[in-house]
């Protein structure tokens, strides 16, 4: 099992060899490069040379961090199709730079939107026919997530397309602290994990509150039916999702995929919410 972190505490406020040294003092072995505006940012083109990468492997190297997975984030599934061209010349960027960096694994979303949802989908695949075989032949492999407001929030709806893709080399992410969105408010642990069986490679772990709770109230939106989505990356035992149930399936199934610490609500005390998330997440694991 390789367990990481994901930096998004250190997104904005340090260099790209200071966030790897920080990663590096919490210790940690791996960390999950999740998107920078130094980096790969949200949606844009890759912000990366060949001195950037051989600075990267350098300081990975002098701090012994090793990148579990790159995380881009682009519009491959938007509704516009200008828009998903851009995405996939971005991705074939991101892809050549896993490569360089000697990163055989990428994680994202969906990346569509929920309110056009059978467009994104037709968008989303449009754009793997264009990049399969391109990720098959420079040997990377990929992982997928449902996300909140994405056109695919659902478990089910996740495991579906995965396997629709029909790649061995394609699992999935499962996020703790989607659950809630994962079957509609319900937060069914169990269910989940029966859906997903072995396509579960890397977790994603943080709290969450179940937004469906107290009638529809546990969040008060003005207008009412303003478009917006909202969940958390809080601390284990600050929210409400059956980490007991989630421990116990992975234990069961001797998961040796990614375990990923995605806290991303104490960026003023990173320190602190790291040493309990190691903690609960070690005796969690049984590692």
């Amino acid at each position: 099992m390789k367990f990481a972190y994901d930096p998004s505490h250190f997104r904005d406020n340090t260099t790209i060899t200071e966030m790897i040294h920080k990663v590096a003092d919490l210790g940690y072995e791996y960390i999950e490069m999740s998107p920078r505006v130094d980096f790969c940012p949200f949606y844009g083109f890759p912000k990366v040379d060949k001195a950037t990468i051989q600075t990267v492997k350098k300081t990975l190297s002098e701090t012994g961090v090793k990148i579990s997975s790159l995380l881009p984030l682009y519009h491959w599934a938007g509704p516009e199709e200008d828009r998903r061209q851009a995405a996939v010349r971005n991705w074939k960027r991101a892809i050549e730079i896993a490569v360089e960096l000697g990163v055989d694994l990428m994680n994202s979303e969906f990346s569509g939107s929920k309110y056009q949802a059978d467009v994104s989908e037709e968008m989303f695949i449009r754009s793997m026919d264009e990049l399969l075989p391109i990720f098959e032949k420079e040997g990377v492999r990929l992982n997928l997530q449902a996300h909140p407001y994405d056109f695919i929030e659902t478990n089910a709806g996740a495991v579906n397309m995965i396997r629709a893709l029909d790649k061995p080399w394609i699992k999935l992410v499962y996020s703790t602290a989607h659950a809630f969105y994962y079957d509609d408010g319900v937060g069914d642990i169990n269910a989940q994990f029966d859906e997903a069986g072995d396509l579960i490679d890397h977790v994603l772990f943080a709290d969450t509150y179940n937004h469906k709770a107290a009638f529809g109230l546990r969040y008060i939106v003005n207008p009412p039916d303003a478009k917006v989505t909202i969940h958390q990356h809080l601390n284990i035992g600050e929210g409400e999702v059956d980490f007991d149930t989630i421990f116990k399936r992975l234990r069961a199934m001797k998961f040796d995929g990614i375990a990923t610490n995605a806290v991303f609500a104490w960026s003023d005390k990173p320190q602190e919410s790291s040493d309990f998330m190691k903690k609960k997440l070690k005796e969690g694991l049984g590692i």
